[in-house]
């Protein structure tokens, strides 16, 4: 046991926790004045001189490989230029991309703008951004200002509420396709439910129950040796493996509200048609008293720890409840501080019968046996989505299941369409409002927050998206 808290001690410290503090904003509400103007695909094409797509790649840590691996997978892309301010992530990225044979990109780095010369020196396709949260809006900003026609932004998109208009009116005034890189929705079971629910087996919808329900302690307190990419299945260790305690913990304590909510509300917005006929409309976010990560630190590494004596803001678990404007409720659960079993907790609930991937079940009623739930592999098997059914041998390659590469054939079949993203702006700015909005509601003793309009009336008559093959 002391062996143990030497080694959390040593760990844990030199991780190290940040002073950087959250400012909310509501900048945008004030400019909802204005006649939206739908984006649409322009801004500089680079593709057309060689047939290749030109990515560039902002943030080239764990994620940024996986993302890599996948563009390199699909035929007819190329990765032009790279930018971390850490070089040795930048060397391990580049050992990654020679690994598929592929010319040596231009690589940025030594401070925090370094990006800003690579996009001034690159006509891009597209830019992929897996930065630390807080450089995400910044950095899809100045993409979209430079011309690159479509943007990639890793998940949550925003931290702020006005972070989230940023987005929006960067991309309608530059034309600029913004896409929220939220694989789960590339889910294979949440895109079955998603066919389910188009066609109408679960009714009318009522409810829907969501979340980011996992224990990231560990990764809260690392010194990120220990922690890298997998490839082949191998974890590969390394000192470029370089930690998100670096600055996801902090996150913690500094802010109170769901500060990760898109993975869970992005697949049950898709169900709910956010932003294409149905919006949402208030929120009430209350949360728990902040025990976990303390307790974590005095269990493994005692009272004498440097971290011991830090306040944790974040409540333990943190509950959202939403009203939509076709009437339907969304509880959204935000838990990483606690010991408990990976979950997204979903429930797409209507008036004929609900999916809880919890359990794995379905039931339907006039077809399930009455009051017993089915093994769900059965319905998703009978309606598997069609990208999945002919993708599903190269995306078994991918990571995270294989939705990494189902979402990056998707966007990349847009760009190349020159089609408009398939995760937008305006979803990439409401999925991720719910970190700033439950923020506001929490400091108010769970009082009700109004939710912005994003696309500032075009829900009621933009259409559906439908995953398809193409």
């Amino acid at each position: 046991m002391e062996n143990s808290r030497r080694s959390f001690i040593k760990k844990v410290t030199a991780a190290g926790i940040g002073s950087a503090g959250l400012a909310l904003g509501a900048r945008g509400a004030n400019q909802t004045q204005q006649t939206p103007k739908a984006p649409s695909p322009r801004g500089k094409t680079a593709g057309k001189q060689d047939g290749f797509l030109r990515f560039g790649f902002i943030g080239t840590g764990s994620r940024c490989r996986e993302h890599i691996s996948n563009v390199l997978a699909i035929e007819g892309n190329k990765i032009v230029a790279i930018c971390d301010i850490q070089a040795p992530a930048l060397e391990g990225t580049l050992r990654h991309i020679a690994g598929f044979n592929h010319p040596a990109p231009q690589t940025y780095t030594g401070d925090d703008r370094a990006f800003e010369r690579m996009l001034e020196d690159h006509t891009f396709d597209c830019v992929i951004i897996a930065s630390p949260w807080e450089w995400h809006v910044p950095m899809a900003v100045a993409a979209m200002r430079a011309g690159v026609a479509y943007v990639g932004v890793e998940v949550s998109a925003a931290n702020t509420v006005e972070e989230c208009w940023d987005l929006v009116h960067t991309a309608e005034a530059t034309g600029s396709q913004l896409q929220i890189l939220e694989n789960v929705c590339y889910r294979r079971d949440c895109m079955a439910a998603l066919t389910l629910v188009r066609e109408g087996v679960f009714g009318e919808l009522l409810h829907a129950g969501c979340g980011y329900q996992h224990d990231l302690r560990d990764v809260k307190f690392n010194d990120g040796v220990h922690y890298n990419y997998r490839k082949g299945g191998d974890l590969k260790m390394g000192p470029e493996a370089f930690s998100e305690a670096q600055w996801r913990t902090q996150h913690s304590v500094t802010r109170n509200g769901d500060v990760y909510p898109t993975h869970g509300l992005g697949p049950v917005a898709q169900c709910l048609d956010i932003n294409r006929g149905n919006r949402f409309l208030t929120l009430v976010s209350m949360a728990t008293q902040s025990r976990g990560l303390h307790k974590f630190i005095l269990d493994n590494g005692g009272r004498d720890h440097p971290l011991a004596k830090v306040r944790f803001n974040l409540g333990d678990i943190v509950t959202t409840l939403i009203r939509c404007a076709n009437g339907q409720t969304v509880v959204v659960t935000h838990d990483t501080n606690s010991p408990r079993p990976y979950s997204l907790g979903f429930r797409i609930q209507g008036t004929q019968g609900l999916w809880m991937n919890d359990g794995n079940h379905v039931y339907v009623e006039g077809v399930s046996t009455p009051h017993r739930w089915d093994e769900a592999d059965g319905w998703f098997k009978k309606y598997d989505h069609p990208l999945w059914a002919n993708l599903d041998e190269k995306a078994r390659q991918a990571g995270h299941g294989g939705m990494d590469y189902i979402m990056m054939y998707d966007f990349i079949q847009a760009i190349r369409n020159r089609q408009p993203a398939p995760m937008d702006c305006y979803d990439a700015a409401t999925w991720s409002a719910v970190s700033g909005l439950s923020e506001m509601s929490v400091a108010r003793g769970g009082a009700p927050v109004d939710f912005p309009d994003f696309t500032r009336g075009q829900w009621i008559r933009r259409a559906v998206r439908k995953k398809d093959t193409d």
